[in-house]
């Protein structure tokens, strides 16, 4: 599928590629939000998919969202239609690996806030600019202290400032970061080896973390403990896996 404002690849695997293509910044306006929400939407309902990998085209991954669709006039439309876009991201069922290929600012950092895996190269720069302009973001400012926070979070979105990748990944924003000669090499080689894993198996696994995530400890315990039991155990795969374990071979994924 290519759009007029991103491009839908499929390598292989149950593994798809979303690529933002609004050159040359690749940021987001409506109706590039609408296309990327239709995108999530037909991709939610798959149940072949295994993997989602988010980028952007050329030297950018996201520079955030057009400046021009926050006035008065056009705010309400943008905030409905980009948080639309942030809930497809964090609902859906496989893993979603953002591959940071250059500026991840403003609501391209949402973006990848919202993804579940993140690999940087060395030249990404991440950060939550729009103190700056006098606004601040709805979705960091939900989801950074979850993920790094709450003095990691205010840092970010209070003074605005851009981190480079080194330490995003110290803050645990991004897990890799690689060089940029050689980055897309690097990212089908992290995406290959979640790709050749089961994908119930990989599907049960984040549920169960994201939904532990939202709940106290004993409560997550609990909840992991018996989707291991009950869940987890009636597959073929949970088998197939601790059996080829034992005869010293590879899986083979039924995928059932």
């Amino acid at each position: 599928m290519t759009g007029e404002f991103l491009r839908l690849e499929r390598p292989g695997d149950g593994v798809a590629r979303l690529v933002l293509d609004r050159p040359p910044l690749n940021v987001l306006h409506i109706p590039m939000m609408q296309e990327l929400d239709q995108a999530l939407t037909d991709l939610s309902a798959e149940a072949e998919l295994k993997l989602l990998v988010l980028t952007g085209e050329g030297k950018a991954f996201c520079a955030g969202v057009d400046v021009a669709d926050h006035t008065a006039e056009r705010v309400g439309f943008m905030i409905e239609a980009f948080h639309g876009v942030i809930r497809k991201l964090l609902l859906l069922e496989v893993p979603v690996v953002a591959a940071v290929n250059g500026a991840a600012l403003g609501g391209g950092c949402e973006l990848l806030l919202a993804c579940d895996l993140a690999i940087a190269s060395e030249k990404a720069k991440i950060g939550q600019p729009e103190i700056r302009l006098g606004v601040f973001p709805p979705v960091a400012a939900a989801l950074l202290p979850r993920l790094i926070g709450r003095q990691r979070a205010l840092d970010l979105v209070l003074t605005g400032r851009v981190i480079g990748p080194a330490e995003a990944r110290e803050m645990g924003l991004v897990g890799r970061v690689v060089p940029v000669e050689g980055f897309d090499e690097a990212v089908d080689e992290y995406v290959g080896s979640l790709s050749s894993l089961s994908r119930p198996v990989l599907r049960l696994t984040k549920r169960t973390v994201v939904e532990g995530m939202a709940e106290p400890l004993w409560d997550a315990f609990d909840r992991a403990e018996k989707r291991y039991l009950h869940e987890l155990m009636e597959l073929e795969d949970a088998h197939e896996g601790l059996a080829a374990f034992l005869e010293k071979r590879e899986p083979v994924w039924s995928d059932a």
